[in-house]
């Protein structure tokens, strides 16, 4: 549930936090005196065009609120977000630390290309650098126009609140977890005949029953087999794949929503709708439009646990390690290899490549001011795969994941940071770490296609829609 492709958001950084023209910080207040109104950086026209073409079109071709499977395949077989790494670095080389504003007609955006900038502007959202980007507003509009991404001031302020309380963001195991994690088994004894059955487990097999427990944690055991409502949202995010390039379809949102709301109202207990209905309200919440967020969300955290049968199949040695683990505990929060490993699928591949805040007013930065209005882009791959700054950028490390880290480590931002973090972070992992343990806990999985070379550096992006395993009860 990543800041872009989930439910984020945070504790609101009052006006005039760090960075802005008006600030008390002095290294800001310093850096303006230094700046004036100097302008930062600007690619040439060439390099707007290379980098719309190589890392801008690719990031939105493959579908940023919904991934469209062939564009996917095709990105994995040409390597593209690999070369859309290698023409960040080429810009940071030539440019400098930026933000790098584009020559593009109609939009002011710059690119990201330092890892102070990134945690300077994840650390001051929602202000001044607003998570309710121009882009989202338009994109998630089409399915969720008072949801917390897309919010600002009060009413996100508002909403953010009853998110963290539902979803309980400081705990690493959900108070609902126990009900939770039998919904868990539920599907994944399911899964394992299935697989059984054919000696195969694909995608097709796994994201079915991946979303009968999504809906079954968020709504309850009525909404199990409500496949019509994931169905509902999956044409609403197709058609927000074009942002604003496309009108909202009002009447399926109504009636996307409608049936949403029937089964919030029903507050199953042992749900987060339960949890919904015992969370104080006010007139700014509207709390069924708080969910559809949760429920998309929950798509790209199952590729990264798809993703992570692989990473494991192809380095037995961590396998093996995995499978003490879970011989030694069967409580979720002492696994913290396979939630390493869980984490690590989302830095090699990011359910959420692209961070996206809007500057809502001037801020001053090492190289110039960048204008109020401008968007800001941080390409999620460029940071986690920076082979400069990485010794691992292309191998798995889930070692990266159980030492400690600082604010002054390189960025990796799977779940964003700041006070915009993913409040949903730790029940997506309760959910994704439990599922491998149940799947790996008394079975091998091989992959057989689509699987991963172990001679050769990690491919820039694993396609999960034609990743198969060959399932074998040990």
């Amino acid at each position: 549930m990543s800041d872009e492709a989930s439910v984020p958001d945070g504790a609101v950084v009052e006006g005039g936090g760090p960075g802005t023209t008006g600030s008390d910080d002095p290294v800001a207040t310093g850096q303006q005196a230094r700046t004036g109104r100097r302008r930062l950086p600007r690619a040439s026209v060439l390099d707007t065009i290379r980098v719309s073409i190589r890392v801008l079109l690719p990031l939105l071709g493959r579908g940023v609120i919904v991934r469209r499977p062939p564009v996917v395949d095709i990105a994995e077989r040409l390597d593209l977000d690999r070369r859309a790494v290698r023409e960040m670095q080429r810009l940071n080389d030539r440019y400098g630390e930026g933000p790098l504003l584009l020559r593009l007609p109609g939009r002011r955006l710059a690119l990201v290309l330092d890892g102070e900038h990134v945690q300077r502007i994840l650390r001051a959202s929602p202000d001044p650098f607003s998570a309710a980007n121009l882009e989202k507003v338009h994109a998630l509009g089409a399915f969720q126009p008072q949801g917390v991404l897309i919010s600002e001031g009060e009413e996100r302020e508002d909403r953010r609140r009853f998110n963290e309380a539902v979803l309980e963001t400081p705990r690493p195991i959900h108070s609902h977890a126990e009900t939770f994690l039998v919904a868990v088994r539920e599907q994944a004894d399911e899964l394992l005949r299935g697989a059984e059955a054919t000696g195969r487990l694909t995608w097709e097999d796994f994201v079915p029953a991946w979303y009968r427990l999504v809906r079954t944690v968020t709504l309850g055991e009525a909404a199990r087999d409500d496949h019509e409502l994931t169905d509902l949202l999956g044409k609403l995010r197709a058609k927000a794949n074009w942002s604003y390039l496309r009108p909202t379809d009002q009447r399926l949102r109504a009636r996307f929503l409608g049936q949403l709301q029937s089964h919030v109202d029903r507050a199953e207990p042992g749900s987060l709708a339960a949890m919904m209905a015992a969370t104080p309200t006010t007139e700014h919440t509207v709390p069924h439009q708080q969910v559809p967020q949760w429920l998309f969300a929950f798509e790209p955290a199952g590729m990264a646990a798809y993703r992570t049968l692989a990473l494991l199949d192809a380095h037995p040695d961590t396998a093996a390690a995995v499978r003490e683990e879970l011989a030694s505990s069967s409580d979720p929060a002492e696994l913290p290899l396979l939630r390493a490993s869980v984490l690590e699928s989302l830095r090699l591949w990011p359910t959420t490549p692209g961070i996206l805040r809007d500057g809502k007013e001037n801020t001053a930065w090492e190289r110039g001011v960048l204008p109020a209005g401008t968007g800001l882009v941080i390409f999620a791959p460029y940071f986690h795969r920076d082979d400069r700054h990485l010794p691992e950028a292309d191998r798995f490390a889930p070692e990266l994941w159980t030492r400690e880290r600082s604010a002054a480590d390189w960025p990796l931002v799977p779940f964003s940071d700041g006070p915009v973090v993913c409040p949903g972070r730790n029940l997506v992992l309760l959910l994704t770490t439990s599922m491998l343990a149940a799947l790996l806990e008394e079975h091998e999985h091989h992959a057989v296609e689509g699987g991963l070379d172990r001679s050769r550096p990690l491919p820039s992006l694993l396609s999960p829609f034609n990743l198969t395993f060959r399932v074998e009860r040990r």
